[in-house]
């Protein structure tokens, strides 16, 4: 997949979390390093336990948006303590 891709879903699952997460987004900046750390996140984690959510853009964007969920419910319990 391109490096213009990977950014766009970044951007998207990035906005996306946001949306879930906190019910707003963060900015176009913020969502794509969300994004992008999440899509890290999600395939590495995925990976490790052999879950596969498809392949091509929508598995993509599944993997980096459940990636993105993961790290901001993280970064909260950290934000909260």
């Amino acid at each position: 997949m391109g490096i213009i891709w990977f950014i766009i879903i970044g951007i998207v699952a990035g906005f996306l979390a946001g949306q879930i997460m906190k019910g707003k987004g963060f900015g176009l900046v913020t969502n794509l390093l969300v994004g992008v750390c999440g899509a890290i996140i999600g395939g590495w984690l995925f990976g490790e336990l052999g879950i596969h959510l498809g392949s091509g853009l929508i598995g993509a964007l599944l993997t980096a948006l459940l990636g993105a969920i993961i790290l901001l419910f993280v970064l909260s319990l950290i934000k909260k303590k």
